[in-house]
């Protein structure tokens, strides 16, 4: 009843001439993605999406930075209604914009991070 699929068995090399650059670059990326060299050089050739860890890595700490933006943003405004300006001291209204604009720094912060890395994979490691 559970049958696997038969597996497609890989039989065919394909030789590229790279300079020692070169291949330290691929190898490189190939280690920062989890992948091997094969399965890199493949899925560039066959033009599949190839992610670094650091780019899943920025990618759910941007999510989790969003969320927390979300949260803060959501608390702000029911503190701005007039039920909770009776609970809410402005000494609180203003620890949560301190904690909004701390979220905002961080955000920007793993925005930086990713475009420097994005910018560096694309450009050959020479961005800075």
């Amino acid at each position: 009843m559970n049958q696997k699929k038969p597996q497609k068995v890989r039989k065919v090399c394909l030789k590229s001439y790279v300079t020692e650059s070169e291949s330290d670059r691929i190898v490189a990326l190939a280690k920062q993605c989890g992948l091997s060299v094969s399965e890199l050089v493949r899925r560039v050739a066959l033009g599949q999406e190839v992610n670094t860890k650091v780019d899943k890595e920025a990618f759910l700490s941007l999510l989790k930075v969003n969320a927390d933006l979300g949260r803060l943003g959501g608390l702000l405004k029911f503190a701005l209604t007039a039920e909770a300006r009776k609970v809410a001291s402005h000494r609180e209204i203003r620890e949560l914009l301190h904690q909004i604009e701390d979220r905002q720094e961080e955000m920007r912060h793993l925005i930086r991070i990713t475009e420097k890395a994005v910018l560096n994979r694309n450009s050959g490691g020479d961005a800075k």
